[in-house]
């Protein structure tokens, strides 16, 4: 994404305000977004290295979100406190700040230059602010006096609030998207974006000429947790079970509530005897858990597996499904807590491991 036509030193504020803001909300990437930043502020200031910091609210630390110039490199995994650093001081009160003397500045925290080898002889920053909220700031190192005069910096405060809206819009617009793909009570992927993924593995797979697997799980008695604690703590047990397969998953599996108390895994380039492994996991991990134990509940729920396996198996995302379903079913209409593969004969011993600590049947 470019500016439109451009933009010019020539131009009046009213013009690059007009073109930055129908090229900033042009676009719902926030990557796009902020490069469009960069690139308008290289254009209007100037400056030998310039940065965006965006605010880690979790950590209350800002972090180089782009960075631009000479230090850019080593600038990547450096963080400042909020009210570190002038950045920080500007992301903590929330106004712009000129600085033409940093090294005589208390608030210039001087050991970035160390770090990165660059002498800062000045400094504008303008905090990123939305709703009376800061995002972040835009940091120009080094930039000409003549562009530091009142006007410029007007212009360049009017362009960060510009930047904040335009950050606002892409998070509450990916926020939405995540919640129509995301299942609120677990917080995994939903039944409905179950389906996207399946359709990406089986074309991965079927291009590569590899293989994939889907483990379906069915808690066994769940009914029995609602009916003697209550709705609000069998919803939290699927929350607590949710967490138990992330935690129990690589990074590239797929863990989903595919509805009630049922479960899918999607195990990318996976064959049946390694899914069958991470189904055995699964299910020790369940078996060791004891669940709602400070509230002295000690709840502990056990699961059928089925296990099923793209392209042996089945060769379109219904039939692996299906496939995986059925094989979970025969778990569950004759021993439950146990493992069994799409096909195969038997159904392996249920028997969990030993527990030495109480637990209640659910």
């Amino acid at each position: 994404m470019t500016l439109e036509n451009g933009i010019s030193r020539s131009d009046d504020a009213l013009t690059v305000l007009r073109k930055v803001g129908k090229a900033l909300t042009s676009s719902l990437d926030l990557d796009q977004v902020l490069q469009v930043i960069m690139d308008m502020i290289a254009k209007l200031y100037e400056p030998s290295d310039w940065s965006l910091l965006m605010i880690d609210e979790g950590k209350n630390e800002l972090y180089f979100a782009i960075a631009v110039g000479k230090s850019a490199d080593k600038l990547k995994k450096v963080r400042l406190k909020v009210g570190e650093g002038v950045a920080g001081w500007v992301a903590e009160h929330g106004q712009p700040l000129v600085i033409t003397d940093p090294y005589r500045d208390p608030r210039f925290a001087r050991w970035v230059d160390e770090r990165s080898g660059f002498k800062t002889e000045s400094i504008v920053c303008v905090p990123l602010v939305s709703k009376s909220r800061i995002l972040g700031v835009i940091e120009l190192i080094n930039i000409a006096r003549g562009n530091q005069e009142k006007k410029h910096l007007q212009l360049l405060s009017s362009l960060a609030d510009f930047t904040a809206i335009a950050i606002e819009n892409v998070r509450a617009v990916s926020h939405i998207r995540e919640l129509s793909i995301v299942d609120d009570c677990t917080g995994l992927y939903n039944s409905r974006h179950m389906h996207a993924l399946l359709e990406t593995e089986i074309a991965r797979a079927t291009r590569y000429r590899t293989c994939f697997s889907v483990i379906f799980l069915d808690l066994d008695h769940f009914k029995d947790v609602n009916d003697a604690h209550g709705h609000l703590i069998g919803s939290g047990l699927l929350k607590e079970i949710g967490a138990v397969l992330k935690q129990n998953l690589r990074t590239v599996d797929w863990a989903i509530r595919y509805g009630g108390d049922e479960f899918v895994v999607i195990l990318p380039h996976t064959g049946r005897s390694e899914a069958m492994l991470v189904a055995l996991r699964l299910r020790k991990a369940l078996n060791q858990a004891t669940f709602f134990a400070r509230e002295n509940l000690n709840i502990a729920i056990t699961a059928s597996f089925g296990v099923a396996t793209f392209p042996d198996d089945a060769n379109n995302k219904d039939e692996i499904i299906k496939m995986a379903d059925q094989a979970m079913y025969r778990v569950k209409n004759s021993t439950r807590d146990g493992i069994v593969a799409a096909g195969q004969a038997t159904i392996p011993d249920p028997k969990p491991p030993a527990r030495s600590h109480r637990r209640k049947t659910a």
